[in-house]
């Protein structure tokens, strides 16, 4: 155990008796434990293998290459439709996690073994992802805008695409759109 993770599970208010269990079956396969974006995170070697974190709904093991292990018990969740290589295990109650510890340590032995293998996630490249019609004409439109947009890191370019798709309405895309244009041309993420 890391002292300096401690504090994550004694502030735990919600989920405390279930992160403090996962804790203790994560660590009993040997994995590091770290503290990443404010969570607990276990490594082999630097290497992310899992991490726990609580939602308002439930708690969860979060396997980073998640798409790559054996669901054999078809426990692996994504998260949303645009996560690519994690998975989840969700819980909502200590008696689920205890009940499944020798399942959940079978899936944590896996994520060990995709690691050593050096086995890699293909990502979809940023190429794949659909350009909504209003902001390919704004590119179309505004050649300086264009320029920018394809110096823009993948991820970047990858989160406004996803963004600027997300609503239903073209009207919402185009108000997206041209908010957002001026921090394209500042060579900004969405986030930035």
């Amino acid at each position: 155990m890391n002292p300096n993770v401690n504090f994550y599970f004694s502030k735990a208010k919600k989920w405390r008796d279930e992160l403090e269990q996962l804790r203790i079956i994560v660590l009993d396969c040997g994995l590091t434990e770290e503290l990443k974006w404010g969570v607990p995170c276990y490594t082999l070697l630097k290497n992310n293998i899992v991490l726990i974190h609580a939602f308002k709904e439930y708690c969860a093991l979060l396997f980073f290459k998640g798409v790559l292990l054996n669901d054999t018990h078809g426990i692996l969740i994504q998260q949303t439709k645009n996560v690519q290589a994690g998975r989840q295990i969700r819980f909502t109650n200590v008696l689920e996690i205890v009940e499944k510890e020798t399942i959940l340590k079978a899936y944590i032995y896996d994520a060990i073994k995709v690691e050593k293998s050096g086995l890699k996630v293909t990502f979809k490249k940023e190429t794949e992802f659909v350009i909504p019609e209003e902001f390919q004409r704004k590119l179309d439109a505004i050649p300086n805008l264009k320029n920018a947009f394809i110096a823009l890191t993948p991820g970047r370019q990858r989160a406004y695409l996803l963004y600027f798709s997300a609503p239903k309405q073209s009207k919402t895309r185009e108000s997206r759109i041209e908010k957002y244009a001026k921090q394209i041309l500042n060579g900004k993420g969405l986030n930035d």
